[in-house]
């Protein structure tokens, strides 16, 4: 019965322990809050074709990752680097103007991203290249610093200040 009784209260002082030395908050770092956990990087694109519909030309990718959580609570960024660019040689976050015309993204359905143009004539293939960055809610994007979300800090944030941010090899 002693042995019985040690047993139960062991149990219990186990129990609460663990209940006073959990919290919801993760740790800085690597696997943490200020870390890459369950941030998604597609790789590069380059279109190998473009398709015109109502005047915009588009391409499309399918990637199982833009999930509704991540397209009604999460932040999608895009990104373009296009050939002789004149703006500078770094990456430009879409929406852009450049080359003479409008670059942007949309979801039309979860599961999918499209890439589209306002482009006169129909956007080259070589050289022209695409990536998005899937960030999750989570309580990191809830909160805000000064009148601003951190999914509005994130989308006027850098191409090279969110790989650093997330541990993302640009």
């Amino acid at each position: 019965m002693k042995t019985y009784k040690n047993l139960v209260f062991l149990m219990m002082a186990s129990t609460l322990l663990l209940a006073l030395g959990c919290s919801k908050e993760g740790p800085a770092g690597k696997n943490g809050i200020d870390g890459n956990a369950n941030v998604i990087s597609s790789p590069w694109y380059s279109p190998t074709s473009w398709t015109l519909d109502g005047g915009e030309w588009y391409f499309d990718i399918d990637d199982n990752a833009i999930n509704q959580d991540i397209v009604e609570s999460g932040v999608i960024l895009a990104y373009v680097s296009l050939p002789n660019d004149t703006y500078s040689k770094a990456v430009r976050q879409l929406p852009a103007y450049a080359l003479g015309c409008n670059w942007d993204y949309m979801i039309p359905y979860y599961g999918r991203i499209e890439f589209v143009s306002d482009a006169q004539i129909k956007p080259g293939t070589s050289n022209y290249y695409f990536r998005y960055i899937l960030i999750p809610a989570n309580h990191f994007l809830k909160s805000t610093a000064g009148n601003n979300s951190m999914a509005e800090i994130l989308r006027n944030m850098s191409y090279s200040d969110v790989c650093k941010k997330y541990n993302i090899p640009e």
